[in-house]
């Protein structure tokens, strides 16, 4: 279960430049993290994605946050990290950027373009930081590709994207216990209804 505060002080700080309708949807998304956590991302992509053109606006999403995740180990290799901090964040990074190269291959064997790389920026500055940032981003991403999913036609499309989901998974659950946090703290993650969700991130969202 994420925890609301936790994400407010990460996902604020999180810049998505980018005008492409991916770029927009994400940024709305972290925008409802910050708000109420990240658990209650998946209610605000699914209601964004359920007007989309089908699977390749859902993996082009997927590609944009994939896009992120990458970026963000990327960058965190930069600041001296320890031991067991770099080697997580390495092994990460080099699975983030293989989601990307294949949803790169997805969308354009579904006949699409692939979404256009946005530039980010990330309030990560020392270890502690990127830990809690990269906990929160974990948590993002298993709860977008879970709103992401009930929009997936091809059961092909739908296969790959749990395979991608469960890695996330796993990545938070690692950084949590890097920094000293149960792995799994609840059965279930609470989330709040699409119309409470939507209503808090509206004024947040800028194209």
């Amino acid at each position: 279960m994420s925890d609301p505060k936790l994400a407010a002080s990460g996902l604020t700080g999180v810049e998505v430049h980018g005008m492409t309708r991916s770029a927009f949807i994400l940024r709305g998304a972290l925008a409802a993290g910050s708000v109420y956590g990240a658990a209650t991302i998946g209610p605000f992509v699914g209601q964004a994605l359920a007007m989309s053109g089908g699977d390749v606006d859902v993996v082009n999403f997927a590609l944009t946050l994939e896009y992120l995740e990458a970026d963000f180990y990327k960058k965190a290799q930069a600041l001296g990290l320890s031991g067991t901090a770099m080697k997580l964040a390495k092994e990460f990074g080099d699975a983030e950027s293989q989601h990307v190269d294949a949803l790169t291959q997805t969308v354009k064997k579904l006949g699409g373009a692939p979404a256009k790389k946005p530039t980010f920026q990330f309030p990560i500055k020392d270890e502690q930081s990127f830990l809690m940032l990269a906990q929160t981003l974990e948590d993002t991403g298993v709860s977008a590709y879970n709103g992401a999913a009930p929009q997936i036609q091809s059961k092909e499309v739908l296969g790959a994207a749990g395979s991608i989901v469960q890695v996330e998974a796993r990545h938070a659950a690692a950084i949590r216990l890097q920094r000293s946090q149960p792995p799994a703290p609840a059965a279930f993650d609470k989330t709040l209804q699409k119309p409470e969700v939507l209503k808090a991130v509206k004024p947040l969202i800028k194209a």
